[in-house]
Parts: structure tokens; sequence; C-alpha cells
């Protein structure tokens, strides 16, 4: 082995043990739900935590608080090109978070320019927008659960639901 070839892989050492620990770190399942729409990309990766008698209101997702939509890693949004959010803002292509603050009669959604965020490490300072979303009753969810529904070859909804409460948004591609 060369002595580069040996710098290589031990610089990445530390890389894979920093990763494999955030992996161990994980409380709950991980699902990634995506879709293409015209070659323009949508994905969202998010942590499902589970009921267990919670739920919104609860010290897990407490009314009036910033919230990350789900567990363990903040949720994040990956888009291929730009794109509008129903009464939000213009998103430029790249990946964000995306938290919200629940209340019962509507979430207001926050789109942070920091893509990779641990836990609830929130910076409100890096705010891209803000924008409030109503809360419809629905059956209930065990576990947290966000779907994207292709809505016209531009648009798909995107539907967050947990316990007995689902929010949800159309994202438009230029």
């Amino acid at each position: 082995m060369t002595r580069r070839t040996a710098a290589r892989v031990l610089s990445a050492v530390p890389f894979m043990a920093y990763a494999n620990a955030f992996q161990q770190n994980r409380m709950s399942p991980h699902d990634t739900v995506s879709t293409d729409l015209n070659d323009k990309k949508l994905s969202i990766t998010y942590g499902r935590p589970y009921l267990k008698g919670r739920g919104f209101g609860s010290e897990v997702a407490p009314y009036g608080q910033v919230w990350r939509l789900g567990a363990d890693e903040a949720t994040k949004l990956t888009i291929s090109s730009s794109a509008k959010v129903q009464g939000g803002p213009e998103l430029a292509a790249g990946s964000y978070s995306l938290w919200t603050i629940p209340a019962k009669d509507k979430w207001t959604f926050i789109v942070n320019k920091q893509a990779d965020v641990w836990g609830t490490n929130y910076d409100q300072s890096l705010d891209l927008a803000r924008f409030d979303v109503p809360v419809h009753k629905t059956a209930s969810t065990e576990e947290f659960t966000i779907a994207v529904t292709k809505k016209s070859d531009k648009s798909a909804e995107i539907s967050f639901a947990w316990g007995t409460q689902m929010a949800s948004f159309v994202l438009t591609f230029s």
C-alpha cells in the first residue's frame, strides 16, 4: 500500500465512525419517499416514530413548538429543479430541512437552508420561509407517514400524517 493510499484510507476512518454512530443513535425506522415529474425529481427522507400513546400536543411534538417532522435527523427535502410551494416559497434546486410548529387547527411549515441536521439542532436564522397549512382529521396513523402523490406532470401533493392529524401542500415545479 502506498503512503497516499494509506492516507486516504486513514482519513476516511473518522467519517465512517461518525456515520456509523449516526446510524446507531437512530430510535425510529427511516424511509424515503420520492417521485419523478418529467425528469424533475422530488425526494423526502425522514424518521418514522410510532405514536406509542403520544402524538401532537405531547412531549414529543408539543403544540406551539418547532418539531422536526419525524425522528432522529430532521426531515430532508431534495428537489432537482426550482419549485413553488402552494401558499409558500419558491425553492431553488437543492436540499432543505423541513420543520413544523404544530397546532390543533394548522401547522406552520418551515423550510430551512440547513439540510443535514441531527435531532433538534434547529437554527431559526437559517429559515428560508414559513407558511401555514390547515390540519385535517384522518383515521389514526400509528407510524408517522409522509406520502408524495403525483397531481400532474409538474406537481405533487406532499402529505404528513400522525395520529388523527394530517396536513398537506402541493409542490409545483417550474
